[in-house]
């Protein structure tokens, strides 16, 4: 992603490990993921049926939609199962000094 702005979104200490948590950034319902130590970030929304994806089951990286059990790699947003065919819009995260930063265009 090239350009735009990085937005602080929260301590790492809100977060817990397999956990995925939603946040509003400009508007934007994004999901926030913790899987081994690392944090992702992804649109909240399945591509499908637009459900929140943060009422679904993360296990290791991957996102299961509560819905029609569509599944997406948290790390790239990659459609892994019927019926999602469209992947998911992904964020870049950094952290610093345990804060959790998204960039957002």
């Amino acid at each position: 992603m090239a350009g735009g702005n990085w937005v602080d979104i929260m301590g790492m200490d809100e977060l817990r490990q397999g956990d995925v948590v939603s946040v509003e950034i400009a508007g934007r319902d994004i999901a926030i993921y913790t899987v081994d130590g690392n944090v992702y970030a992804t649109d909240d929304a399945c591509t499908h049926a637009g459900v929140r994806l943060s009422d679904g089951f993360l296990e290791g990286h991957t996102i299961e939609c509560p819905l029609h059990q569509g599944r997406f790699d948290v790390r790239n947003g990659t459609p892994l199962c019927e019926p999602v065919t469209e992947p998911l819009r992904t964020y870049e995260v950094k952290v610093e000094g345990r804060r959790v930063y998204v960039r957002i265009e």
